[in-house]
C-alpha cells in the first residue's frame, strides 16, 4: 500500500523540484544580480526544463496520470517558465528601458499563463493531437535561458546598451507566439525510422559542427531557434494544404484522412 502511495508522489516530486529551480532563478534575479548570478539564474531555469520533461513520462510509466498532476504542472510552468524568464530578461536586458522594458517583461509572463489557461481547456476535449496550439512556454523559456547563458559564456559581462531593444522585440515575439495558433509538433507520434534517425543524425551533426566552428553555448541557441522556425514552416504546409483540400473538395466538407485526427486542433488554429 505504501509502495502504491510513492509511486503517485514520485511524479510530483519532479514537478515540485521544477518550482524549487523556478523560484532559486527569482532569488537570484533578485536585487541588482551580478551576470553571474543571471548566469547562474539561468541555468536553474534550465534544469527546471529537465524536471518538467520528466514528471509527465515518469507518471505515464507510473501509471499515476491525475488530474492533480496535471494542474500541479501548469501552474509550475507559470513560475519556472513564466514569472521566473520574464524577471530573468527583465534584470538581464530590459531593466533600463524603463516603462516598456517592464511591460514587455510582463507581458511574457501573461501570455505564459494565458498560453497555460488555453492549454489546459484544449486538452480535456482533445486527446492524443500531434500538434501544440501557439508555443509551447517552456520553449519560450528555452529560448531567452540559452541566450543567457550563451552571451555569458562568450562575453562575460553586461549586455551593451545596444543589443536591448533587439531583446526588446524577441520577447515581444515570444510573447505572441504563445498566445497565437501556430502548430507546434508535439514529436508524441515520433517512431524509430530511417527517416527519424537520418533527421536525428542531421541535427547532431549540426550541434557538433557549431560547438566546433562558433561555440558549444550556441548549439542551445540555434535548436531552440530552429524550433521556432519550424512552427512557421508546419503552420504554413497545413494551410496550404487545408486550403487546397477545400477548393478540391468545396462542397464536401470533409478533411483529408490524415487530419481527421486533429479536427479540433484545427479548428483552434483557423
Amino acid at each position: 500500500m505504501k509502495l502504491e502511495k510513492l509511486k503517485f508522489v514520485l511524479p510530483n516530486l519532479f514537478t515540485v523540484t521544477s518550482i524549487f529551480c523556478g523560484f532559486y532563478a527569482l532569488t537570484l534575479c533578485s536585487g541588482e544580480p551580478s551576470p553571474a548570478q543571471l548566469y547562474q539564474a539561468a541555468l536553474a531555469i534550465f534544469f527546471a526544463m529537465f524536471f518538467d520533461g520528466f514528471d509527465g513520462r515518469v507518471a505515464r510509466l507510473t501509471r499515476t496520470q491525475s488530474q492533480f498532476g496535471v494542474e500541479l504542472d501548469s501552474l509550475a510552468d507559470v513560475i519556472s517558465f513564466g514569472v521566473a524568464p520574464a524577471m530573468l530578461v527583465y534584470k538581464w536586458a530590459l531593466a533600463p528601458l524603463g516603462f516598456i522594458g517592464l511591460f514587455v517583461a510582463f507581458l511574457y509572463a501573461a501570455c505564459g499563463a494565458l498560453r497555460l489557461a488555453r492549454f489546459n481547456v484544449m486538452s480535456r476535449r482533445a486527446v492524443g493531437s500531434r500538434f501544440f496550439v501557439g508555443l509551447p512556454i517552456p520553449l519560450a523559456a528555452g529560448v531567452i535561458v540559452s541566450v543567457v547563458i550563451a552571451h555569458y559564456l562568450t562575453r562575460g559581462r553586461e549586455l551593451g546598451t545596444g543589443a536591448r531593444v533587439p531583446y526588446l522585440v524577441v520577447v515581444t515575439v515570444l510573447s505572441l507566439l504563445m498566445v497565437s495558433t501556430l502548430r507546434y509538433r508535439t514529436f508524441k507520434d515520433l517512431r524509430l525510422t530511417a527517416a527519424s534517425l537520418s533527421i536525428f543524425g542531421a541535427v547532431c551533426v549540426a550541434g557538433v559542427v557549431i560547438a566546433t566552428r562558433l561555440h558549444p553555448a550556441y548549439v542551445l541557441v540555434v535548436y531552440f531557434c530552429a524550433y521556432l522556425a519550424l512552427g512557421f514552416v508546419e503552420s504554413g504546409l497545413w494551410l496550404s494544404r487545408h486550403l487546397h483540400a477545400r477548393s478540391v473538395q468545396p462542397a464536401v466538407g470533409v478533411l483529408p484522412d490524415e487530419d481527421e485526427a486533429e479536427a479540433d486542433d484545427e479548428q483552434d488554429f483557423l
